[in-house]
Parts: C-alpha cells; sequence; structure tokens
C-alpha cells in the first residue's frame, strides 16, 4: 500500500485477513448464532404473528421467544414492558415524545450535552419548532456529568429526563442508578439511552427505578433497523405509530419478526459474553491504548480512564486531521471511527469533545476505536505498529508552522 513514497506496511507483519474490524460502537457484525436464529422466519415462519392459523401462530411464538429474551438481557420485570421498535433512534423517540404527549402540559426537557444525535437532536427540534424548553447538563473534562446542575434543571414542569448510560464516542459511564435518584425525587419520567451499554454492561431493570431503556440491535451483533425501548408497567406513553393494536398499542404495524427474533438471539449471545467483555476485551483496550500513549507523541486519551466502556477509547492526536487517519488506517485494512457514525460526514469537531473542553488542536484529530468479542490479539498488535506510522507521515506532510497556522 504506497503512496507519495510511503509504504505504510513496509516491514509490519500481514494485514490480518480480513482486516482489523475496530468501530462496533457504529455498527457490529451479525453473529452466526443470530442468522441461524432468524433465518426460519425468512422462509418456513413467514405468517402475520397477528393471524390465528398456524402460520401467524409460529410467528407469533417466535416475537414471543425474542421478547423473553429481550426482557431477560434487560433485567425487566415482565416481557410485556418491552416494545420492538426500528432501532435506537425510534427508541429514543417513541421514549421522548410519548412522554411529552402523555404529559401535554408539560413542556421543559432536561438532557446532557453530550447525548447522542437521536436525543440532542430532537431536542433541538422540539425548541425550534415545537416551543418546548431544553436544559442541556454540562460534562467536565473527563465527560463526568454535573450532577448539581441535574438537580437544579428539574422543574415542576419538566416532563422528562433523558440521559444516557454510555457516550457513543468516549465509552464514559453516567450513574444512571444515582441519576434516577435525583430524577424521581422530583417527581419526573426517566429515560435512559442504553444503545452502547447494553450488552456490555449488566442491566437488572426489576431492581432499577428507570422508566424506560433504549436497546438498538446493530449495536450487539443483530441487524440493522430493529431495536426495543423497555417501558416500565405503569409508565404513561402515548404511541408515534397509531393505526394497530400491535405491541400493546404502543407502536402499531405488523412486526418484523425475523429481526425481532435476531434481536433476542442476540440479547441471550450478550448475556453470555459480558464477562468476556469485561475482562478479555477490557485488557485487548488497555493493551492498544497503552501502545498508542506510549509510541505515538502528543497522542492523550478523552474522558474517564476507569468509568468507561470496557470495548472503547478515544484517543486525539494533535495538529492533523482524524480524517486524514483514518483514509490511511483504511489503506491498512483498519477500520475506526472520527466520533459518532452518524455526525462522521461533519469537517466540525465532536460535540462531544467540545462539551468536554477539548482543545480544537486535539479534538479535531480524535479517532474511536470500539472493539468487540470477536477482536483478537494479533490484530491489536498489528495497529499499534500501523497508527504511529500514519501519525508521523501526516505530521511529516504539514510543517509545525503552518499547523498551527491551520489550527
Amino acid at each position: 500500500m504506497q503512496g507519495g513514497g510511503f509504504d505504510l506496511l513496509a516491514g509490519l507483519p500481514a494485514t490480518p485477513e480480513g482486516g482489523v474490524y475496530l468501530d462496533n460502537n457504529a455498527t457490529t457484525s451479525v453473529a452466526p448464532e443470530v442468522i441461524e436464529a432468524m433465518l426460519p422466519y425468512l422462509t418456513e415462519h413467514y405468517g402475520n404473528p397477528s393471524s390465528m392459523h398456524r402460520f401467524g401462530a409460529a410467528a407469533g411464538d417466535g416475537l414471543a421467544m425474542a421478547r423473553d429474551q429481550v426482557a431477560a438481557l434487560l433485567g425487566a420485570a415482565a416481557p410485556g414492558e418491552v416494545i420492538f421498535t426500528a432501532g435506537g433512534s425510534e427508541s429514543d423517540n417513541l421514549a421522548i415524545v410519548g412522554t411529552l404527549r402523555a404529559y401535554p402540559d408539560r413542556k421543559h426537557i432536561v438532557t446532557t450535552a453530550v447525548e447522542h444525535p437521536a436525543v440532542i437532536g430532537l431536542c433541538r427540534d422540539l425548541e425550534a419548532r415545537h416551543g418546548y424548553e431544553v436544559d442541556y447538563i454540562a460534562v467536565d473534562g473527563e465527560g463526568h456529568l454535573d450532577l448539581d446542575q441535574l438537580r437544579e434543571a428539574i422543574r415542576d414542569d419538566t416532563a422528562i429526563v433523558s440521559i444516557m448510560m454510555a457516550n457513543n464516542e468516549t465509552g464514559v459511564l453516567f450513574d444512571s442508578e444515582a441519576i434516577c435518584q435525583i430524577v424521581k425525587e422530583r417527581g419526573t419520567v426517566f429515560h435512559v439511552d442504553a444503545v452502547q451499554g447494553a450488552g456490555k454492561l449488566p442491566l437488572d431493570m426489576n431492581r432499577s427505578c428507570i422508566d424506560m431503556v433504549s436497546i438498538s440491535g446493530h449495536k450487539l451483533h443483530a441487524p440493522k433497523g430493529v431495536g426495543a425501548l423497555y417501558v416500565r408497567k405503569g409508565t404513561k406513553l402515548r404511541p408515534l405509530i397509531v393505526g394497530g393494536h400491535q405491541e400493546r398499542g404502543r407502536r402499531a404495524g405488523t412486526e418484523n419478526v425475523a429481526s425481532c427474533v435476531a434481536l433476542g438471539a442476540a440479547c441471550q449471545l450478550a448475556a453470555q459474553h459480558l464477562d468476556d467483555e469485561n475482562t478479555r476485551v477490557r485488557a485487548l483496550r488497555d493493551r492498544l491504548e497503552e501502545k498508542i500513549l506510549a509510541s505515538v507523541p502528543d497522542s492523550v486519551r478523552n474522558g474517564d480512564r476507569q468509568q468507561r466502556l470496557p470495548n472503547t477509547t478515544n484517543i486525539s492526536f494533535q495538529y492533523i486531521e482524524g480524517e486524514g487517519i483514518l483514509l490511511l488506517l483504511d489503506r491498512a485494512g483498519i477500520a475506526a471511527s472520527s466520533g459518532s457514525a452518524c455526525t462522521s460526514g461533519s469537517l466540525e469537531p465532536s460535540h462531544v469533545l467540545k462539551a468536554m473542553g477539548i482543545p480544537f488542536t486535539s479534538a479535531h484529530g480524535s479517532i474511536r476505536f470500539s472493539l468487540s468479542h470477536y477482536n483478537n490479539e494479533a490484530e491489536i498488535d498489528y495497529v499499534a505498529a500501523v497508527l504511529p506510522r500514519i501519525v508521523a507521515r501526516l505530521r511529516e506532510i504539514t510543517p509545525f508552522s503552518e499547523k498551527r497556522a491551520t489550527f
């Protein structure tokens, strides 16, 4: 892989077969077991799960099984607390807008400055076009939430507090249970976007005070286009999609049975891999991070070192652009990300890193590496060997005086 006289791979071990995929917070591969589970519902069990005949009953049985499996991963008290959706963004929208419709006299929302675009974009739209007021709680330089600001922000007319469990860019964790206690003291609905946390961290909604939780299938080795919203029994919620009785009247439309079955199978697998995620995968993440920070000058980890997802590291490389790093990583067969996949087409620095106060010179050169249980040590060592060459090459291209002028 040569270009301009520069060979990325000269003297390095061969690129691992199939490349190295370290962008699992954007999406994951579909697990073979998940594909196997869903195939019969694309071929044999194709009936409408609402139909009374045996074809419908077979599809309905698959849907019920999937609901049980999702509920088990979440630690829900009952499978009926699970609503199937088309993914994390719909789940977030259903939780927030469905609550606003249930409480039409409450015109205030509390969220954070570092939420996924599915939440923060929705809140900005509700402000701009629908007359709602929104408080965006700040974070510090390590990505931690200001709980005092949260306490002060909740008002008598606050309809919902929506705060993610784990940040998709830095992996930094918020203490959802501590936040829930604050929210419940004010009698407000609490929604958690657990799209990144589900399958990586243990969840037990039966012991929690959280009202609603969003998850997404393609973040835990199920296909894209399916997700779920946990809604605690007794929580008031109005549907976004009306016209049918499906999902107990909370989301009209014939369910995507094969994908729901896939989500259920993926949740079951995720529960089995929780220990691996928090031991072996965490160790691989730390190995990668330590090697990079030790070998690349002017590199720094973004976010708290301890309180974060076991699979995620976000590292900034000063005075170069993240897009340039990603292009050369891709040439070397390595997939990573420069922040959220939903905003990666923008040259603007990540809103998460900006909220953390990360300097522009660092934020503009940030790369997120996110692992899965399919990664191995050889892949990690390959990335750690290639990346210093890439950074050094990009820094050579632009002299330091020009870098200072550019940034």
